[in-house]
């Protein structure tokens, strides 16, 4: 069996979807499937102008290590790339990349998804919201819909590997 192929980045400068894919599909040759999700910084309706991301280094990457490690006991994944940003990210820049690449789809639509949902709600980031008007606004609590998004997960099943 090949070995997983894993990269977790919390960083400040932007990353490019295009290459981090092609970095993990490298001598890759059994991947059937990538799913790339890709979250961006919204203006709310011309409300915000940036959100402010921070964290504390080297816990955030050890919690995001810890997802993963979650993933890769339901799906049979042949790579992941986790990048998330860190700063005053601008409204319309790119936040965060989860990428999964598996032998089917399935596998790795789901992996995505519960990445996605446990970085929402388990990654130690904290997001301050800076308006459109000058001001900085508070800090953004936890939605309620991230939390169920995360439960659901518990009831759900693995897809079966073919």
């Amino acid at each position: 069996m090949t070995q997983m192929v894993c990269r977790v980045s919390v960083q400040k400068e932007p990353f490019n979807t295009a290459d981090e894919t092609g970095i993990l599909m490298s001598d890759q040759p059994d991947i059937g499937a990538i799913i790339t999700f890709t979250g961006k910084c919204r203006s709310e309706g011309g409300r915000l102008s940036a959100l402010e991301i921070e964290h504390y280094p080297g816990m955030a990457e050890k919690a995001i290590r810890s997802i993963v490690a979650k993933v890769t006991e339901r799906w049979e994944l042949i790579g992941v790339t986790i990048i998330h940003r860190f700063g005053l990210i601008a409204a319309g820049d790119d936040i965060v990349l989860v990428i999964t690449a598996a032998k089917h789809r399935k596998e790795a639509f789901e992996a995505a998804s519960f990445l996605m949902d446990y970085l929402k709600t388990q990654a130690p980031f904290w997001k301050r919201e800076h308006l459109s008007d000058g001001q900085v606004g508070e800090w953004v609590s936890a939605k309620t819909s991230d939390q169920g998004a995360l439960q659901q997960w518990e009831n759900i099943q693995p897809f079966a590997s073919c």
